[in-house]
């Protein structure tokens, strides 16, 4: 077991430990019983919470549905009122998380795509007494904001698997799609990639992530250009799905392979059209930022102790394909 693993591990089995212990302390009385019912399972018996969760997505992105899925799911049973928003510009960005100061919130779920921009209107939440736990993006910089906990991808080590498994695949000449320029995350994908893949021929493009069409046709068009390109892989569903597009316009003979997921992804993988598709797990990820502010208003506990607790990189292709498919039916991948 890596040692991901095992980190992740001891932080699930010191939730137990020490929800086991207020329900079973003998000491503290009426006081201790709802304590421990506050912290049982089901809906939780705490006051209402307000929690801000703010992020970086772009408007018509799939994979921030599943987010939301996860950090709805987890305020409907912590009793948490959830209030998202979302905005690309990082200026605009950092506003939504000053706006969520000054609505004096009980937490802020944030994501941190541009740690300059961003980490010190983090800062200015945690100095107004507000507790913020990052998710996503921000790895590298969480904990020079003060953020409580992280809870995400490795972005290097996944893009390192993924190129790791391209030339596992037999590829030689990959192209790297950004659908985002700027984003620390998405070029640390790319970077591992490349580093992953090793000698082979490497290439990186960037594309206009909220327009579709103009991603299709900038990938068809490389394609045209040079078609010593025998393996694409994109850093999200919606752009895996362009990419299987214009491979099928241009006739190239490229393989497309994607990190993230969204409901489409495993038929396309079943189909031969997708090769594989690192996963990241976003509804852990939505999930577990709301369930930790929750844990550290109600019972001082930090999930990871401080540290980013990973929730990937978990690689899916025909193997596995069918056991993850159902919940991605239903929204949940």
């Amino acid at each position: 077991m890596s040692r991901y693993g095992k980190r992740t591990i001891a932080v699930v089995l010191a939730m137990g430990l020490a929800v086991a212990a207020g329900a079973c302390s003998s000491s503290g009385g009426k006081e201790a019983e709802e304590n421990a019912e506050g912290l049982s399972g089901g809906k939780a018996g705490t006051p209402t919470m307000t929690v801000a969760m703010v992020t970086h997505a772009a408007p018509g992105d799939t994979f921030w549905d599943i987010i939301k899925k996860g950090a709805q799911s987890a305020a409907s049973k912590d009793n948490v009122d959830l209030k998202y928003s979302a905005d690309p510009s990082s200026a605009n960005q950092a506003t939504l998380i000053q706006s969520a100061i000054d609505s004096k919130v009980d937490g802020i779920a944030v994501t941190l795509p541009d740690p300059p921009a961003l980490v010190p209107v983090v800062k200015k939440a945690i100095a107004a007494g507000i507790p913020v736990i990052a998710f996503n993006a921000g790895i590298t910089s969480f904990e020079d904001s003060g953020a409580l906990a992280y809870f995400g991808s490795d972005e290097s080590v996944a893009g390192e698997t993924a190129g790791a498994r391209a030339a596992q695949d037999g590829a030689k000449h990959v192209l790297c799609v950004v659908q985002e320029q700027g984003q620390v995350q998405l070029e640390a994908r790319c970077d591992g990639v490349q580093k992953g893949f090793g000698g082979g021929q490497y290439d990186k493009i960037y594309v206009n992530g909220r327009d579709m069409p103009s991603v299709q046709t900038t990938i068809a068009t490389k394609l045209q250009q040079d078609k010593t390109i025998d393996m694409i892989v994109t850093l999200g569903a919606p752009f895996a799905l362009a990419s299987i597009q214009a491979v099928k316009d241009t006739g190239s003979q490229a393989k497309v392979a994607t990190f993230d997921f969204n409901p489409q992804i495993p038929e396309q993988i079943k189909s031969g059209a997708l090769q594989w598709a690192i996963d990241q797990q976003p509804f852990l990820q939505g999930y577990s930022a709301v369930d930790g502010l929750w844990l550290y208003k109600n019972n001082g506990n930090v999930l990871g102790g401080g540290k980013a607790t990973l929730t990937g990189p978990y690689l899916v292709d025909k193997n596995n394909v069918d056991f993850v498919a159902k919940f991605a039916a239903a929204g949940n991948r």
